[in-house]
């Protein structure tokens, strides 16, 4: 079964950088949260804990199989446990950007900027930028990944219990592995 695919796909700004862009049916204050809290962020990505101080390290908790119940099939069968990651926080300026490290908390770390701005009362325009991605198969995976991911937050954002996020992802993959150089 072939999965359409709700969301435009990111665009590969060049050699090593993604950009997704997304309108989220929530205004920035509450969007702001699903990034910072922890027990918000865990139901579209990862729990684990926070900081607000910038060159803080703090911890993402990865639990997908808690994202909408789907189980990872064989191939991801690594996620089906816990996934730890640290990072830090580089820059932060509530409640607009957010830009931390992503895969470790060292300098040769990838780099994620999460910028956020008002659509009307009710909507916030978010643009995922993920930097300093070392191929095209992490790029690949990446896109994929936060392409599932924001599926995960924009159903939650409505209150809707999120639809296979393991399903979601290899759609989005597919669809990726045309459109990434």
């Amino acid at each position: 079964m072939t999965m359409t695919l709700k969301h435009d796909l990111g665009t590969q700004t060049e050699p090593g950088t993604l950009r997704i862009e997304r309108t989220l049916p929530a205004p920035v204050e509450r969007v702001w949260t699903y990034l910072v809290d922890p027990e918000k962020r865990r139901t579209w990505l990862a729990g684990g804990t926070m900081t607000q101080a910038p060159g803080a390290v703090f911890e993402l908790r990865f639990q997908h199989t808690e994202l909408s119940g789907e189980v990872a099939p064989e191939r991801f069968a690594a996620y089906r446990q816990t996934h730890v990651q640290n990072s830090r926080v580089l820059r932060i300026e509530a409640p607009t950007l957010l830009v931390i490290s992503w895969g470790n908390e060292h300098d040769d770390a990838s780099e994620v900027t999460f910028e956020l701005s008002p659509q009307g009362e009710h909507a916030t325009h978010l643009v995922l930028t993920h930097r300093r991605l070392p191929d095209r198969k992490e790029t690949l995976s990446v896109a994929s990944g936060w392409h599932a991911h924001l599926g995960v937050l924009d159903e939650v954002l409505q209150g809707r219990q999120p639809q296979g996020f393991w399903t979601l992802l290899e759609a989005a993959e597919a669809a990726y592995a045309t459109h990434i150089r």
